[in-house]
């Protein structure tokens, strides 16, 4: 199709306000974690909406196409059309080759937001019932935004009830320095509390003094009061 109908209808949504602050919100500025990003200011509501309507027609190669642009939201409804198709493929090959094309198009899945509407929905779902070597070199990657996908990845697996991997991979990256690492595994710590608060809170009783600050923040955050301040303060 022409993947120009899917930019005009993302323009229809576009707020000038919300183009002005986005990059701000995002830390587009000169060394930040997306310098260089470009927000045309439509939310994620409308981007959704767009994706709805178009994910049946749109080929592998239109998708590319849109996550290539270096506008935001067209990379962000890129993703949005690629879960959509992966969620409603039947056979083994098709899957693999959504997942195939996700990894092979990592470096353009380059901020948190991207990252985690896709990862856990496309390579997690994929990988649920598969060996996981993948995850672990995306781990050991040395790259910020593999590694985010590596992490989220395994929300798929706390969905199901299986937290070895995420457990592995958080430990892995305890000695990470980016923030939006601390706050992914602390984020997916905390998702397997809901689950199960034994496994994590063992796994935090023996980890917690080498864990960053804000990543310890983040993984406690839902415990009663009295503990939290506990790991907070090292008493634990």
């Amino acid at each position: 199709m022409n993947v120009q109908m899917i930019k005009d209808e993302l323009l229809q949504y576009s707020d000038a306000g919300k183009a002005a602050f986005l990059p701000k919100f995002f830390k587009t500025n000169p060394g930040g974690y997306a310098e260089g990003d470009i927000f045309i200011g439509v939310t994620v509501p409308s981007q959704r909406k767009v994706a709805k309507k178009f994910y049946q027609q749109v080929s592998l190669d239109d998708v590319e196409k849109l996550l290539h642009e270096p506008i935001h939201e067209y990379r962000l409804t890129a993703l949005f059309l690629l879960t959509y198709k992966y969620e409603k493929l039947k056979t083994e090959p098709d899957k693999k080759a959504v997942v195939d094309f996700y990894l092979a198009n990592a470096a353009h899945i380059n901020n948190w937001d991207l990252v985690d509407c896709s990862a856990d929905k496309i390579l997690g779902a994929y990988l649920l019932e598969r060996e996981k070597d993948i995850l672990y070199e995306l781990s050991e990657s040395n790259n910020l935004w593999k590694q985010r996908i590596a992490v989220i990845a395994t929300f798929h697996f706390i969905k199901h009830n299986r937290y070895d991997d995420t457990l592995k991979i958080a430990v892995m990256l305890l000695p990470h320095e980016h923030d939006l690492i601390h706050k992914a595994v602390g984020w997916m710590l905390r998702e397997i509390g809901k689950r199960d608060f034994e496994v994590e809170f063992n796994f935090i009783k023996k980890h917690y003094r080498q864990m960053p600050r804000t990543m310890l923040r983040y993984a406690i955050e839902r415990f009663e009061e009295e503990l939290r301040q506990q790991f907070l303060k090292g008493l634990v």
